[in-house]
């Protein structure tokens, strides 16, 4: 497919911030007609962990793709690590480390021989047995990729993307197919290198993924960014709930300042001011001798942004 460019498209870069592992400014991708990112912009600082997020076809691969230097951007400003990946692709390998939603694996190699193979070829220092180690496949070290198992692979290719330590890696779908520990441990490894001072781009479809490791978070959708911020930026934009079930018998309901939805017993409450509204609920039911067992109160949660993205009840950043 032909990709049309804009005014400002590859070679042209954001100007350097020393505080910014990654800033993209304006970045617009498309083929043909069809515009996969639609001007969006992204700052990552250095040291942190970002954790990009996205509903189906929002273009989160594509962005990330022209991060790495394998896609083509139609319009904007990336730098990474001060470099244009675009022009300065081989610059940028050196200090990057990246992991696919699949790897390229020689599969009649031995994940050994792929250790092995790798030190070869990257310019960064490590060693085969400490990555075996950390990652939990030195029983597999004489097995071929082709025999390991889907969690396996997954494994040996987060060992390949963080070999030496580099200055930054970008993981897509880091634990796909991995088994609760091996998730752990996937998470263990991403933590320590951030501890190291690396920064750390990941894609996830698991939202406690996200809430457990990121220290800010976007959600991109269809091709633009719709929030992005530190989980509790994001989350206290978003109204918090409580729910209680009431006696059938009780018509009248207090004044809340939130929006309150009664099905049945069952009394819903959707508040900017949690702390107030509950008061003022335990207040009025206390007055009249109302037992609340099953009182639930909770914040907005980064599952409950998600869904108002994804469903289009939030407004989406225009550029």
């Amino acid at each position: 497919m032909t990709q049309t460019t804009d005014r400002a498209g590859p070679g042209a870069t954001a100007s350097p911030d020393t505080q910014l592992a990654i800033a993209v400014h304006g970045l617009h991708v498309r083929y043909g007609d069809f515009e996969a990112v639609r001007g969006i912009d992204l700052d990552v600082r250095r040291g942190e962990i970002f954790a990009l997020l996205g509903t189906n076809g929002a273009g989160k691969t594509t962005t990330l793709e022209v991060l790495e230097g394998f896609g083509t951007r139609s319009g904007g400003t990336v730098a990474v690590l001060g470099l244009d990946p675009a022009t300065e692709r081989a610059a940028l390998q050196v200090r990057m480390g990246v992991q696919l939603q699949e790897g390229g694996f020689v599969e009649e190699l031995t994940v050994g021989e792929t250790l092995a193979l790798w030190q070869r070829l990257v310019d960064r220092p490590d060693r085969p047995e400490r990555l075996l180690e950390r990652f939990d496949l030195r029983a597999r070290r004489d097995v071929s990729v082709g025999k390991l198992s889907g969690g396996e692979k997954r494994r040996l290719d987060l060992a390949l993307a963080v070999w030496g330590s580099p200055e930054l890696v970008i993981l897509d779908e880091p634990t796909t197919g991995l088994d609760p520990e091996s998730r752990r441990r996937t998470w263990d490894a991403i933590q320590e290198l951030q501890e190291a001072g690396r920064t750390v781009v990941l894609t996830t479809h698991y939202l406690e993924e996200a809430e457990a490791l990121a220290d800010r978070v976007a959600i991109m959708h269809e091709g633009r960014v719709a929030v992005t911020g530190t989980l509790a930026e994001i989350v206290a934009a978003q109204p918090a709930r409580f729910s209680a079930t009431l006696p059938a018998e009780i018509a009248d309901l207090p004044e809340l300042r939130g929006t309150t939805q009664r099905d049945g017993e069952r009394v819903q409450v959707r508040t900017d001011d949690l702390q107030g509204d509950l008061t003022t609920f335990l207040s009025w039911a206390a007055a009249r001798g109302v037992r609340l067992p099953d009182l639930r109160a909770a914040p907005a949660s980064l599952a409950d942004i998600y869904h108002a993205v994804r469903t289009d009840q939030m407004e989406v950043t225009r550029p």
